[in-house]
């Protein structure tokens, strides 16, 4: 079992994703405890997986025992190792947070979703534990058709803005199937550790340059960073809220990582830093994305679209500490992607607890929430106050760490970019939070007013109890930041 878990990871959620619909024909209430069931043995193996590579260093799962180049090679880092958790334990949380909302939401699609959702965590998984260019590009399509079809399902506008993520999301996948192409027909192999030792010696080609910069606009779309962010917020609005809930916190980390993966492991840090001003790029790119972000989220009443401009100066943040190209704005990078995971499912669950209380998702449904939903509200105070950065929340340690990258390096204009960021942020969320405490009154006989008896209402607990715990683990990941910089993020950050 623990050797073959890297692939179980994988092989899991697909062969059930298969099954599923077979599960519904029998009784479609038996899809959720076997989406349940089936995230849950997923993570088991992941779980496995990370202890391995934290314990015994880097894995190398040869499928059908074809030795790489030749074969399909999955290699499991401590990078990746942190992904497949991040990634499983997520969608599990969030399989166990659907059921009320997706009964609620698409009540004759039930069976559809659950298995569309479990390729949507197989299209992940698969993205971050191979070792072969191509097949990342074939899991980045499972993931990219399974998203489509998830936001398509959604409220009304939801078929636009699905087509829309259809057209901006097959760009990017033709950009970095070209970047593919162009690498085989210079070395003649896809194996990604076969690649970064060929890869060296053909710097100066002007294919490879083009390839670069295919990959890096590829991944761009795929991560939704600006002004190439157009397609993310209709489709993250529009999208069932158990979609939402998915999709934002992993789609974008996920495209995140593979930039990581393809400037850091395919190619040599030095390609980007010294041979390219891809860095300086990204640098900049990161802190318009910042700033535009930000703006944009000030602007918005509906609350799930302010959560997805503020997904987008996340971005922001993660391709700007890329940018710096230091070993702590790196580290900051990567603990963000942790980080920027928990917090944004724990929006976006707060989120579809709100759509379904309330059958919409604006900023005036937060009205007297603190009363009517204390525990919801309570957990969205967490996370709310983890995007801010206060201490000793996650969020505030991996912006530290890139505020701390930033002025080691004097890039200052970036360091302005984070601090405007979170003085957005306390707006943004105070706001929501002064709405939250206003209660209804009305007027008795003699003109006198009075507060009216608000009742509590709390979240189904199937709904509540996921979003509790991601509040929780937003607070232990906060006050044991060191032990997972120590044990897996300081071995996944680049020799620079």
């Amino acid at each position: 079992m623990m050797e073959q878990a890297p692939v179980l990871v994988v092989v899991i959620p697909l062969m059930c994703a298969l099954l599923s619909p077979l599960v519904g024909w029998i009784k479609k209430e038996y899809c959720y405890p076997w989406a349940m069931l089936t995230l849950a043995a997923s993570t088991v193996c992941a779980v496995i997986t990370l202890n391995t590579v934290i314990h015994n260093g880097v894995i190398h799962y040869y499928l059908g025992s074809w030795l790489p180049p030749w074969g399909i090679e999955y290699v499991v880092d401590h990078l990746n190792a942190m992904m497949l958790v991040l990634i499983s334990g997520t969608a599990l949380l969030v399989a166990v947070y659907s059921k009320k909302s997706v009964e609620q939401e698409l009540p004759d699609k039930v069976v559809y979703f659950y298995t569309v959702f479990l390729l949507q965590v197989t299209g992940f998984l698969g993205i971050v534990i191979t070792g072969d260019v191509f097949n990342l590009y074939v899991f980045l399509e499972i993931a990219s058709l399974a998203g489509y079809a998830l936001i398509a399902i959604g409220e009304e506008g939801a078929p636009l803005a699905s087509f829309r993520y259809v057209v901006l999301g097959t760009v990017g996948a033709c950009f970095y199937l070209l970047a593919i192409g162009y690498l085989y027909v210079v070395t003649g192999s896809l194996n990604m550790a076969d690649l970064a030792k060929l890869l060296p010696a053909l710097y100066g080609s002007k294919v490879i340059l083009v390839a670069f910069a295919f990959f890096l606009v590829g991944i761009a779309l795929k991560m939704a960073l600006f002004p190439l962010h157009i397609w993310l917020p209709d489709a993250y609005t529009k999208a069932p809220s158990t979609a939402s809930a998915l999709l934002a916190p992993l789609m974008t980390k996920v495209a995140i990582y593979v930039m990581l993966r393809i400037m850091f492991t395919v190619f040599q840090p030095s390609f980007s830093i010294e041979i390219l001003p891809v860095t300086k790029i990204l640098l900049w790119v990161g802190i318009i994305a910042i700033f535009s972000g930000a703006i944009m989220a000030l602007a918005q009443v509906d609350f799930k679209r302010m959560l997805c401009y503020i997904i987008v100066a996340e971005v922001g943040y993660m391709v700007g500490g890329v940018g710096v190209a230091n070993a702590v704005a790196i580290k900051g990078t990567i603990l963000h992607i942790l980080n920027d995971v928990v917090m944004t499912v724990g929006l976006f669950t707060v989120a579809g607890i709100i759509t379904y209380k309330m059958k919409h998702h604006n900023l005036t449904d937060f009205k007297a929430m603190f009363k009517k939903m204390p525990f919801t509200m309570a957990a969205f105070v967490i996370v709310a106050l983890s995007i801010i950065g206060v201490p000793p929340l996650c969020g505030f340690f991996s912006k530290w760490y890139l505020i701390q990258g930033a002025a080691m390096a004097g890039n200052w204009v970036f360091v302005v970019a984070l601090l405007f960021s979170s003085l957005v942020n306390i707006i943004l969320f105070f706001r929501i939070f002064e709405v939250g405490y206003e209660f209804h009154s009305s007027a008795d006989a003699h003109g006198h007013g009075h507060e009216e008896a608000v009742v509590i209402e709390e979240a189904p607990l199937s709904m509540l109890i996921p979003t509790m715990m991601i509040a929780l683990f937003i607070i232990l990941i906060g006050l044991y930041n060191q032990p997972i910089l120590i044990n897996i993020i300081q071995f996944a950050v680049p020799k620079l």
